[in-house]
């Protein structure tokens, strides 16, 4: 009995002397101190992060919110707005059909989703899940395909949709990159994280290939498929360069297209171009908000196994 009360100001005495020699320290919920230096030094980075990241959308958003009264090109430069209003929004409209534009993108970024999500997932689950003649040949096609760059695809592929009559149409924007490589690996990576004795049970069962798919497959993959969904249409709805070469028609313009006349001959103001960018973005803001549970973890299923 003795022992144990003789123990306890012992190691008192002994945290006391390790915090008495570590003033500049913090000590954690579950007992760990970590010191305030290193602490300081990890939260001025993320701030620093966090300000590169979020700097220049705050930028675009107040410039798109301020008045003509607002000076901006003031040294230093002046973040909040004097004349707060919301009319550049409104001159938006009047410069360009956004209405149209918008609806143009939204049906190439719903169409390129539907067909990666479909198209991915049908060769991700043959790569990860079937075997067959060519399959390592095929594999390695998608990986060849990471390293070419789009642009030298570019013009066979305008002369393809000429040649196909989809030349000035919104399918001759979305097809081309309705199935993306990296997509295909990323369902691949993620149907291989699932275990075969799964397989094996359903093929017992009676399972063909197809229910194996739909039933077993896809569900167990949902948040892979989120993340090739979010992926598609972030690339679709921000894509300018193959819009631009493929659409000639004013009326078939797609957002990112029919912004470009915000910043022309006759108008040159920096608010109302901010305002179009803000349209522009907002929609993706609010779709990876919708979807960001799904996202991350789907990043995580197809980390598990490569």
């Amino acid at each position: 009995m003795s022992t144990s009360v003789t123990d306890k100001p012992v190691k008192s005495d002994k945290q006391a002397k390790l915090r008495a020699g570590r003033p500049w320290s913090y000590e954690t919920k579950e007992g760990h101190r970590i010191r305030l230096t290193p602490l300081v030094l990890r939260y001025l980075l993320l701030l620093g992060v966090v300000a590169i990241m979020i700097g220049p959308f705050a930028w675009q958003f107040l410039t798109s919110i301020k008045g003509i009264g607002d000076d901006l090109y003031s040294m230093p430069p002046r973040w909040l707005p004097v004349d707060a209003n919301w009319d550049n929004y409104v001159r938006v409209s009047e410069i360009i059909p956004i209405l149209k534009f918008t609806l143009n993108s939204t049906l190439v970024a719903v169409f390129n989703v539907g067909i990666n999500i479909i198209g991915a997932s049908m060769a991700g689950y043959a790569l990860a899940r079937l075997k067959f003649r060519g399959k390592s040949l095929a594999f390695t096609i998608f990986i060849a395909a990471l390293l070419i760059p789009g642009e030298a695809s570019i013009i066979s592929l305008l002369q393809l949709m000429n040649g196909l009559g989809l030349a000035n149409t919104l399918a001759g924007v979305f097809l081309p990159g309705c199935i993306g490589a990296l997509n295909v690996l990323l369902m691949r990576n993620a149907f291989l994280a699932l275990p075969h004795e799964i397989d094996e049970a359903a093929i017992i069962d009676g399972a063909n290939a197809w229910q194996r798919f739909w039933r077993i497959g896809l569900p167990s993959v949902k948040g892979t498929l989120a993340v090739v969904g979010l992926m598609a249409f972030i690339g679709s709805w921000d894509d300018f360069l193959w819009p631009l070469l493929v659409l000639t028609d004013t009326d078939m313009y797609t957002l990112t297209v029919g912004l470009n006349y915000l910043q022309s001959t006759f108008n040159q103001d920096p608010r109302v171009v901010a305002a179009g960018t803000m349209i522009a973005v907002i929609p993706l803001m609010v779709l990876f908000l919708i979807l960001q549970k799904q996202f991350f973890k789907g990043i995580g299923e197809g980390a598990l196994k490569g």
